[in-house]
């Protein structure tokens, strides 16, 4: 409907002025109409005429070219054109098909990126359940989306956590002393033992060395493909560890399956390979190591391959890259990382272009912010003082009363997710956790609870719901619901154009309140118009479980 508008508007100012114009709808009040346009401001310097005189011709004109869509349209203040539409168009907007918006198109979608050793923290989970909404959100367009997941299963994070591990088993440490870790105890064994290794390396010149050591050795097991040397076996085991870990946490939190897990071992021979395949030309030789001179493009130089002859991140980076090319035809890739690597993942994209144009060209940089908690402090999983995603699914989950277990998870869950995602992507995000509990307010359980209540409406009527709405006259506060139920697909629209989930959390909690106003002001039970009525909190009960659910949500029926 506002596509047509829009074109229809600009086809009747070129017929009336001679003029090309682009014309933006935008959303008022109700009071003043459906639809606006400042289109009469656009025109006026080029017609050098008062904007108030162009709308007063320009409305004129538009009542006859959309009698078919548009009840009403007037002038208003310096020159805004209103306009209101019939009721059969607002009706009309309820059914759009936002399916068909991105139908084809393919976007490979990389967030979450947990590093094998380490403990996913409040970070993870943030980024986690934003990009698992994004994708839904995609998906409801039409898009066809590819979940990639990367992480660091070599490098000096690894190297640090065995220097733990084996300080900690000590001179006559063995393997098998693993076995005796149990299960539940696994990931807190690990982050432990990355500590005192980060520690030690920043406090002890020999630990420093040793680590170093230890790094190399790592690279060596993927290259070697050892797998029976005694530090090679605890590598590997715990490695599976963090698998097996990052697995379970996912279904805890209810996400949508990665297509596929790419890890750094995997990626950094492909990415040697380009490195060194434009050396010299992109990158050059820098005492021993291999940069890329981002100065040249207003950036800063970074080292790809170090003077050791290991990989860099930005090698890995264009591995992945290379790799996930290679296995999924996406006409755009959406990589997701925290804010703070914005200008790093600049310098990468910039290699890229001068190595392949054509693929830089679908790269698309989508950062987020940090997660902070009351005391506004940034967590550091170097220093230990890390809130593990797993301890704020526990803090949260303690704070909810619900009658069963799967109802208590459900709650959990949609407090969290609705408390990240209803801010900003792109801005660090304040945590509260009794406002993420509230049943009243902007909450995920007050949404929730909204269409528990919606569907005890619906069970409590013995007369039928009507199944269509065309070719009724709406009473006003009728037209105000329809007008803000067909908003959803508009929503959608945006939230996917700007891949921000908070678009559509901010249009669930005011559709919220306006069916709230709607119930309190419209005799639903026993009306005369009671089938219609019970239509509206049908569409509006759908529309909040459908909304929920591309945010990751359950909606659950009764609460």
């Amino acid at each position: 409907m506002q596509e047509q508008l829009e074109q229809t508007i600009a086809e009747t100012g070129k017929n009336v002025f001679g003029e090309e114009i682009t014309v933006e709808l935008t959303r008022p009040d109700e009071s003043f109409g459906d639809y606006s346009t400042n289109i009469a401001m656009q025109l006026a310097g080029k017609l050098g005429k008062a904007p108030r005189e162009i709308a007063e011709e320009l409305s004129g004109a538009l009542r006859a070219d959309l009698a078919e869509v548009v009840s009403e349209v007037t002038v208003a203040g310096p020159g805004f054109i209103n306009i209101r539409l019939t009721d059969g168009a607002i009706v009309s907007m309820l059914d759009y098909d936002v399916s068909a918006v991105n139908r084809g198109r393919k976007v490979l979608l990389e967030y979450s990126c947990p590093n094998a050793f380490k403990q996913l923290h409040t970070g993870h989970l943030y980024q986690t359940i934003a990009g698992d909404s994004i994708g839904r959100l995609l998906e409801a367009t039409g898009v066809e989306v590819f979940r990639a997941n990367f992480g660091g299963d070599v490098g000096l994070h690894v190297a640090k956590s065995l220097y733990g591990i084996i300080t900690a088993l000590g001179e006559a440490g063995h393997y098998d002393q693993l076995n005796d870790v149990e299960p539940a105890r696994r990931t807190q064994y690990l982050s432990t033992a990355y500590v005192a290794g980060a520690k030690a390396y920043e406090e002890d010149e020999d630990a420093k060395q040793a680590i170093a050591t230890i790094n190399g050795q790592v690279y060596g097991f993927h290259a070697n493909n050892d797998h029976e040397s005694d530090l090679a076996r605890i590598y590997w085991q715990c490695r599976e560890w963090s698998y097996e870990y990052f697995k379970s946490f996912y279904e805890s939190i209810a996400v949508e399956p990665f297509d596929k897990y790419y890890p750094e071992s995997e990626t950094m021979e492909p990415g040697i390979a380009m490195v060194r395949a434009n050396t010299p030309g992109v990158f050059e030789e820098s005492d021993g190591a291999i940069v890329f001179r981002g100065e040249k493009v207003g950036l800063f130089t970074n080292v790809f391959i170090t003077s050791k002859g290991l990989p860099a991140y930005g090698a890995k980076d264009l591995g992945v890259v290379k790799l996930e090319a290679g296995d999924f035809d996406y006409d755009q890739r959406v990589l997701m990382t925290g804010v703070s690597d914005t200008a790093y993942v600049k310098v990468v994209f910039a290699a890229l272009q001068s190595i392949n144009p054509e693929l830089a060209a679908k790269q698309v940089h989508h950062p987020n912010g940090t997660v902070k908690f009351g005391s506004g402090q940034k967590m550091s999983s170097r220093l230990g003082n890390v809130t593990s995603a797993v301890d704020v699914l526990k803090v949260v989950g303690d704070a909810v009363e619900a009658a069963d277990d799967q109802s208590k998870q459900n709650i959990t869950l949609g407090a969290i997710k609705y408390s990240f995602l209803k801010q900003r992507l792109g801005g660090d995000i304040a945590f509260d956790l009794n406002e993420s509990v509230r049943l009243e307010g902007n909450s995920g359980p007050y949404l929730q609870y909204a269409h528990a209540r919606a569907c005890s409406i619906l069970r409590k009527s013995e007369n039928p719901v009507e199944t269509s709405l065309q070719d009724t006259i709406l009473e006003a506060g009728e037209r105000t619901m329809v007008r803000a139920l067909g908003e959803y697909s508009l929503t959608i629209t945006k939230s996917v154009k700007d891949l921000m989930p908070h678009h559509l959390c901010t249009y669930l909690y005011e559709l919220s309140q306006t069916f709230n106003r709607f119930y309190e002001n419209n005799r639903v039970m026993g009306d005369e118009r009671e089938g219609l009525r019970l239509t509206l909190v049908k569409r509006y009960a759908d529309t909040l479980a459908e909304g929920l659910q591309l945010l990751g949500i359950v909606a659950p029926e009764q609460m």
